[in-house]
């Protein structure tokens, strides 16, 4: 029996008020690509930092070559043959290909980089992946599906092992994508393990020799990829019962306030149009690169596009920044909280009305009575949990952070609120009120867009419900003709034939 080069035995890992992992198991075979899938949030990313040394985790075993091994971290797995890409990469623009690709394994002599050796290194791991890129060629005048394969060279050198690929493909032409695959098949051949990250049917049935699926963290199946059928597949990543979705009572849905027609912006978006109405929450689902997140940024100029109009109450309109959009009533709550909705050095306070501050303010200079008033009544509305206003934001809960972030735009009295995964990293509880006040503000006749890559609060908090895959909308019903399946079918519309009329 052929001894696994990396196996992951009941791994289990939680975080504050959520259990990403509940006793995990998997491997990778010399020669093997093994696809790792499940919905967004299923433990797959949890699982691979465990395995690349970034985590630790609670409870488990991690075996390589046959042996127990405690991964400390990203270096020792680096050391150990354990190689990662993500979908970010991580090349540096300023330095060129060659440099790139021995990263930190420079050949020296004496105390000086040896650049002959260097480019000739290079030139010797990029021909054995059949790759034609001049080692000497600037990083930035490389494209995209060339910088991919690039780091992929750079992870062959570390990885004696195995090579994790998280989502590879996203950024990348269909041309670029069969690059891609020949590259794994010569990475194969070499007795590397692949463990390969996807949502792409098509891909995932091109490239596996096996597939895991995980659900809510836990393992749900392991197969051969010929046993599986991509039905069965859609149907053990959602794996949950239909009829425990609770929807969400209908609202007095008001007129058309905001609209866009035919919004293009490169590849991520794809002649977009959606619209949005008073008193009524739209779902925006799909995938992680379905286009979701720069459709939002466009809405609320955060990003222009290529082509397509925007109308606010049937009038186009240009939003030539966010300004722009705050001006006409949007609002936006961003996915990364942390990073992009609050500042985490300021207290609550601060946070709570750095979108308004001209509302509390007195001919120009800040008024602090109004500032508490509005940070008092604010708090009180959305029962967020703090010892006191002046503390520091980083000290508050995920829940109670994501509530700030709300009551920031919410004292702007907005006419349009977007929402980008609104309750991504909080606990149950949280994510309970916060369901309840989305549907609160819905009710007082704001129109809102509430993108979310968990398929259970998209049905129970939408009215209706919009799919993108691959930059396109593939697919708009009321939620309360949705299931699970439907949406995510819709979702993998590129690759599924759709036996359903939408």
């Amino acid at each position: 029996m052929t001894t696994p080069l990396v196996a992951l035995e009941r791994i289990s890992k939680s975080f504050p008020g959520v259990k990403a992992l509940d006793e995990v198991s998997f491997e990778v075979l010399p020669g093997e690509v093994h696809v790792l899938m499940g919905e967004n949030g299923a433990g797959k990313s949890t699982l691979m930092k465990i395995l690349s040394g970034a985590y630790q985790p609670d409870s488990g075993t991690i075996y390589i070559d046959g042996q127990p091994t405690a991964i400390t971290d990203p270096l020792h797995a680096n050391q150990l043959g354990i190689a990662m890409i993500y979908q970010e990469l991580t090349l540096l623009d300023n330095l060129d290909v060659g440099r790139n690709v021995l990263l930190g394994q420079e050949p020296t002599r004496g105390a000086l980089v040896d650049w002959r050796a260097l480019y000739a290194e290079a030139a010797d791991t990029l021909n054995a992946l059949g790759l034609t890129i001049d080692p000497r060629a600037p990083l930035d005048a490389l494209n995209m599906g060339e910088r991919q394969m690039v780091e992929i060279a750079r992870a062959s050198r570390r990885a004696s092992r195995v090579i994790v690929m998280d989502e590879p493909t996203s950024s990348l032409t269909k041309s670029e994508e069969e690059t891609l695959f020949a590259l794994i098949d010569r990475l194969k051949a070499r007795g590397l393990g692949i463990i390969y990250i996807s949502h792409r049917m098509d891909e995932v049935f091109r490239v596996a020799d096996r597939i895991t699926v995980l659900r809510d963290g836990r393992h749900i199946a392991t197969r051969p990829a010929s046993a599986f059928t991509r039905g069965e597949l859609i149907a053990l990543m959602v794996g949950r019962e239909i009829d425990t979705v609770v929807k969400r009572s209908n609202n007095a849905i008001g007129q058309v306030i905001l609209e866009a027609r035919g919004l293009c912006m490169g590849r991520r978006v794809r002649d977009v149009s959606l619209s949005l109405r008073a008193g009524e929450v739209v779902g925006l689902a799909g995938l992680v690169g379905a286009g979701r997140t720069e459709a939002a940024e466009i809405l609320f100029g955060a990003a222009q596009p290529d082509a397509g109009t925007i109308l606010l109450d049937g009038k186009p309109v240009h939003f030539a920044s966010p300004a722009d959009a705050i001006r006409a009533g949007i609002a936006y709550v961003p996915d990364d909280r942390k990073g992009a909705g609050l500042v985490l050095t300021l207290p609550v306070s601060t946070n709570l009305i750095l979108a308004g501050l001209e509302r509390v303010a007195n001919a120009g200079v800040l008024s602090i009575r109004a500032i508490r008033e509005t940070v008092a009544a604010w708090t009180q509305r959305l029962n967020i949990r703090a010892a006191s206003a002046s503390m520091n934001i980083e000290l508050l809960s995920g829940g109670n952070q994501q509530k700030v972030v709300l009551a920031k735009w919410l004292s702007r009295q907005p006419r349009v609120l977007i929402l980008n995964e609104p309750t991504r990293g909080i606990d149950v509880g949280a994510k309970a009120e916060v369901h309840a006040l989305i549907r609160q503000i819905a009710a007082q006749g704001v129109a809102v867009l509430m993108i979310s890559s968990e398929l259970p609060e998209v049905l129970s908090v939408s009215d209706r419900i919009v799919v993108m895959a691959a930059g396109r909308v593939t697919g708009e019903m009321p939620a309360r003709d949705a299931t699970e399946q439907h949406v995510l079918a819709l979702a993998f519309a590129d690759e599924l034939i759709m036996e359903q009329t939408v």
